[in-house]
């Protein structure tokens, strides 16, 4: 079996390096990996590092024009070749290190989604804020859904071949989290999570989404319910 690592980056030459050398190195034990890369046309020379990296364990695709998280996974996907596809930020939050313990379940046949949840493992804590927005978003989705997830808005989501194929993502930018969430959860996957660690870093480090982004999210997930 394999795993396809789908990297959405924009604008993360301080960490490119390090978050590739880490997903290559993760001892996957029998199971292959191929890394997929999507440039969202970064600016501040992540291009140019991923020309050095490139080799025949990665994949580069670059965008053209910006376009955002959504947009940059819904081009990975498109590549993905793996039985299962897996989420990777470029920005050092999360650790591949994880990575077999999100496949366990899949691999027992006890789901065929797994999220990694922030809030059940270790962790630096993220500011006061960003953890409100996540939580209350997790429970919109709860109410709606009928489900008990911790943590909807995780990087970390893990799909079977069988789980994702046939899922339109139309979203380009970071409401892609709530509308793949809504659109597996409407298919009645019961998604399966288990506890990662997590560093989280907050904008004067570098980070995008900001609470503006939980209107869209919010939208995305009323929206989904009732919306193919």
């Amino acid at each position: 079996m394999k795993l396809s690592v789908v990297m959405p980056v924009y604008n993360e030459k301080n960490t490119i390096k390090e978050i590739l050398r880490l997903v290559r190195s993760v001892d996957l034990g029998d199971l292959d990996k191929e890394i997929i890369v999507v440039d969202d046309c970064s600016t501040d020379g992540t291009g140019d590092i991923l020309k050095l990296e490139a080799d025949s364990s990665i994949k580069v695709i670059r965008h053209e024009k910006n376009q955002g998280k959504g947009a940059a996974v819904r081009t990975g996907l498109a590549n993905a070749t793996g039985d299962m596809i897996i989420i990777q930020d470029a920005d050092l939050e999360y650790d591949p290190e994880d990575y077999l313990k999100l496949v366990d379940p899949i691999l027992k046949g006890k789901a065929t989604v797994v999220y990694g949840s922030r809030f059940t493992g270790e962790r630096r804590n993220m500011m006061f804020w960003h953890f409100l927005g996540n939580r209350f978003l997790s429970l919109v989705t709860n109410v709606l859904y009928n489900t008990t997830l911790s943590d909807m808005e995780t990087c970390y989501k893990l799909f079977s071949r069988e789980a994702i194929d046939g899922i339109t993502i139309k979203s380009n930018k970071f409401d892609f989290e709530p509308e793949i969430t809504a659109k597996l959860l409407r298919r009645g996957v019961r998604i399966y999570e288990v506890p990662i660690s997590y560093t989280g870093r907050e904008m004067d480090e570098g980070k995008k989404i900001s609470w503006k982004d939980a209107f869209p999210a919010l939208w995305a997930l009323t929206k989904y319910r009732f919306v193919k």
